[in-house]
């Protein structure tokens, strides 16, 4: 069996510096074709897949005897990575080319199938794809196929065909699928007209106020906030708002925000419209009308309290309202804000829906807060004109199918009745196929067309945030019509871009089924999945929000998914308290329904290759309860019991490094679990010879993973693959009561191997180095007793006086201090240091590396360091380890991090200087 490149080494930093960087991208992201949630990143998928498929050098010995020539191959498929990892290298053919030949190689020049039983958003699927693999996924969430559907099944029907709409064409030269990404832009605006002529009238424009010239404008969007009868007797038939800000836009110089009138003898409130204004006034317009955190508010007619007690029975009482408090509006070069008049609201009350959704929200308090105050069901999410949209625009649909259908058969394409479901491919399926892209483009709008979505300052906010539906009390009511922010235009422009980021290179087929149940995998799938995690997201529950349009639309060619009123949950491999009757049968539904699925996958996988797969940790899991959380334990557990074993380990960034993330150590987001099938010859063990297993292979484990440079963040979760491929190995490892040990105590085990791992390195430091680690350990920077310290030092055999004398700690009245790196020696050379420690070396290199990077001036310092590197770098480890773990200091574990991730490229940088001394022009190796 040969082992592939997933199973030895990864260029991991480049890998996760993409991933993280794609989450800044947007336009054409596949992403952003229709929501769905904790999609990974293609990067980290394509670049998985490739070194999951790849041979690892060390599997042709004839080709590479020594361990420098496997080295130097490795760095080869590195830079196949580092390469194939670029977003702008996604349509890149040469760059696709190199990677496919590569994989062709490893698999004796035929590319086997990759199949994901849990495709979600598509993103492995998609990606194995444009590597040219035959791609194959299969879904229990028909939001999720439909979604795959159009982003791996779709665009190879249609490969490299001109756009069939009549009229002029945007090209003379059409590659992929852009033919029909223009295709759908034109029908989109033909849905578009048709709409405007139906529902046209429901979205007036606006009368401008004189100080912008009069006339009429074009409406962006209507504020609102939702109201509540005041609590107050005497004021019991006045609705006054509960708003979380009166502030329109922030943004310096065009500030907006409104001012509620109030008239107690006339009992009304009314809403003016303010530009500008002091600092004062606009914290003030800030705070809206809350009075502290959640749902507490003020009543701003009687000032009494309007707690959130209250709002609930008003809520579920019928009693909510709302009123609308301002206009946004266009306006060359932006945008404008106006006071609301009579015949907007009037407007808006006219609407009068012909269907309304009756779906009930999910009873899940954790996940759905609007059910509590009232909104309990899909169709109160929306407004009365913002469902007459969602109406018309769904039952428009049909009519686009008919049209693209006939104009694909007068341009030649088979006239038959084959739509997508039937696995057609002429005239009739791409009529199919622009429609369904643009019941995708409905669904887009639907996430920005509700009561959810709040104003943004400039934008609208989408409903769905975040994973899950919180309580929103003012938001904005798109124009769906307008040029800006919510159209119906806009979301169509979206799809249609993606479209043309798309490079169908093989077949692909995405199905409903469940993973639990695998049925119909093509021979010799290599298979590579990202499950459910846990208890994280309730898929399921959420997608009822699409569903219910989808049905409409896209419902129209795939009826077999959309027969059901919502999304199938009962089989549904989450661990929710709510729907199995709290967390321990959650926890026991889940493990029985993972482990089946795993032993699918296990029995149906290609044994010529590793299985590939990936789970995520929320930040507040690991913060609990670190490497051994319970969904971690459980999810491994299933996978462990499926008769697998883990035999690597790889933590994936999705997350960009930036505010309090940054601050959170930088913990990688995902896992990518490596697993071979376990052979039948598996044996039975003791405890005690586990520990001792891990005793012998951990250290020499961890060691190579250092030497890889993996970042501090990462260490714990790199570390659970060779752990845990130690426990996996065995048929069981049984306690002192012959009971067998449960993965959440192999990976507290394993945890503390580690940890004697990082503490034994201290050992070799200098000895000043040693004081200084425990001494920043008990006090960080902060001033200690002389005593102790002076007992501290003479343990080491050295004094309080020689630290001083080191340049690593002040002593003075009776106290001693670590130095921070903001006073050390900036003429510091460690050539000409008599008293040189390891400690002076790394606080000197991370403060060279926080002021300047990976720069020339930072790599001079590492090569004058010279025989102290290695030391420095098991520094760095350490005091990564006793910032993030035991002070619990942000700030500094991350410094200690990022020169981590740095060091191959500044170890690189280092070694092609051979001159530190004179001009910079003669110092590099070129």
């Amino acid at each position: 069996m040969k082992k592939k490149l997933i199973e030895v080494a990864l260029p991991l930093e480049a890998i996760n510096a993409a991933s993280v960087r794609e989450k800044s991208i947007r336009h054409g992201h596949p992403a952003t074709l229709h929501l769905y949630w904790a999609r990974r990143p293609l990067a980290a998928c394509r670049a998985v897949l490739f070194a999951q498929l790849v041979d690892d050098p060390s599997s042709h010995s004839d080709q590479f005897p020594t361990h420098e020539d496997q080295e130097r191959e490795r760095r080869r498929l590195f830079t196949i990575i580092e390469d194939l990892v670029k977003w702008e290298n996604s349509t890149n053919e040469e760059v696709l080319e190199r990677a496919r030949s590569e994989i062709r190689k490893s698999c004796g020049g035929k590319l086997p199938p990759v199949y994901d039983p849990f495709s979600g958003g598509g993103s492995i699927p998609l990606e194995a794809q444009r590597l040219g693999l035959p791609a194959y996924g299969s879904d229990l969430n028909p939001v999720a196929v439909m979604i795959g559907k159009a982003m791996v099944e779709i665009p190879p029907k249609f490969r490299d065909l001109f756009p069939i709409h009549p009229g002029l064409k945007e090209r003379s030269f059409y590659r992929n699928v852009e033919g029909l990404a223009e295709d759908v832009k034109y029908y989109g605006e033909w849905m578009r007209e048709k709409a405007w002529e139906r529902i046209g009238h429901l979205y007036p424009q606006v009368d401008l106020p004189k100080e912008y010239g009069g006339g009429k404008g074009t409406v962006i969007a209507w504020i609102w906030t939702r109201t509540v009868p005041s609590p107050d007797p005497a004021f019991a038939d006045v609705q006054v708002p509960i708003a979380s800000s009166f502030v329109l836009s922030s943004k310096s110089g065009k500030e907006a925000w409104v001012e509620p009138i109030v008239d107690k003898q006339a009992k009304t409130i009314s809403y003016l419209m303010h530009s500008g204004g002091t600092t004062g006034q606009i914290a003030l317009a800030k705070k809206g009308t809350k009075a502290g955190r959640g749902a507490n508010f003020r009543c701003i007619i009687s000032h009494t309290a309007i707690t959130a007690d209250y709002i609930k029975n008003c809520g579920v009482s019928g009693k909510m309202g709302r009123a609308l408090m301002g206009v946004v509006v266009e306006r060359k070069g932006g945008m404008i804000f106006v006071e609301p008049d009579e015949t907007q609201d009037q407007v808006a009350q006219r609407a009068e829906p012909t269907w309304r959704p009756d779906v009930q929200l999910p009873n899940d308090p954790r996940n759905f807060w609007t059910v509590d105050y009232g909104i309990s069901n899909f169709g109160d999410l929306f407004t009365a004109r913002q469902l007459v949209a969602l109406n018309c625009f769904s039952g428009l649909v049909s009519a686009v199918v008919d049209k693209a259908t006939q104009d694909a058969s007068n341009v030649g394409m088979t006239v038959d009745d084959l739509g997508l479901a039937s696995n057609g491919d002429g005239a009739r399926a791409y009529g199919e196929a622009v429609g369904l892209y643009l019941g995708l483009a409905i669904g887009r709008s639907a996430n920005y067309w509700s009561s959810q979505t709040p104003w943004g300052g400039g934008f609208i906010v989408q409903t769905f945030g975040r994973q899950s539906l919180p309580m929103v009390w003012d938001y904005a009511e798109a124009n769906v019509f307008s040029s800006s922010t919510g159209n119906f235009g806009g979301a169509v422009e979206w799809v249609a871009k993606v479209l043309e980021y798309f490079v169908p290179r093989a077949t692909g087929n995405i199905v409903q089924k469940e993973a639990q149940e695998l049925e119909g995998v093509p021979s010799g799938a290599v298979f590579s999945t990202d499950p459910p995690y846990y208890d994280n997201i309730n898929y399921a529950d959420l997608s009822d929000y699409f569903y219910i349009w989808m049905k409409k639309t896209i419902g129209i060619f795939f009826p077999e998914s959309f027969s059901t009123v919502q999304t199938p949950k009962s089989s549904e491999l989450v661990a929710s308290p709510y729907r199995h009757g709290g967390k321990v049968s959650a926890e026991e539904f889940f493990m029985n329904g993972m482990s089946r699925a795993m032993v699918r996958i296990a029995h149906a996988t290609n044994p010529d290759f590793p299985a590939t797969i990936y789970y995520a940790f929320k930040q507040s899991e690991i913060e609990k309860e670190g490497i051994s959380s319970t969904g971690w334990a459980t999810f491994l557990e299933a996978v462990i019991r499926a008769g697998q074993v883990v035999v690597g380990t790889w933590p994936m960034r999705t997350e960009r490094d930036t505010g309090f993330k940054a601050a959170k150590n930088v913990l990688a987001n995902s896992v990518v679990l490596v697993c071979r099938k376990k052979p039948s010859t598996a044996e039975v063990i003791t405890r005690a010879e586990f520990i001792r297993a891990l005793k012998r292979e951990l250290p020499p484990a961890i060691a190579e993973l250092q030497a890889a440079n993996i970042a501090p963040a990462d260490m714990p979760q790199s570390a659970i693959g060779p752990g845990i491929g130690v426990f996996s190995r065995y048929k069981a490892v049984l306690e002192s009561d012959d009971s067998p040990m449960s993965v959440k105590t192999a990976l507290q085990l394993i945890n503390r191997e580690l940890d004697e791992y990082l503490g034994g390195i201290q050992g070799e430091f200098d000895a000043d180095t040693r004081f200084a680690i425990t001494w920043f350990e008990q006090n960080g920077n902060g001033k200690g007793d002389y005593g102790v310290a002076d007992n501290l030092a003479r343990a080491r055999g050295i004094s309080v006086e020689s630290i001083k004398h080191a340049g690593i700690v002040e002593s003075a009245a009776g106290k001693v201090r670590i130095l921070t790196r903001d006073e050390l020696d900036e003429d510091w050379e460690p050539e000409r240091d008599d008293h040189l420690t390891v400690w002076e070396c790394l606080q000197h290199l991370v403060k060279a590396h926080e002021r300047d990077g990976i720069s020339h001036d930072t790599a001079v310092l590492l090569k004058k360091i010279g025989s102290q590197a290695e030391a420095v770098k098991d520094l760095a480890y350490c005091l990564y380890d006793i910032s993030a773990n035991k002070r619990k200091d942000a700030k500094e574990a991350t410094a200690y991090n990022a020169l981590i991730a740095d060091w191959a490229e500044l170890t690189n940088a280092a070694a092609g200087i051979h001159d530190t001394s004179g001009d910079r022009q003669s110092q590099l190796d070129i």
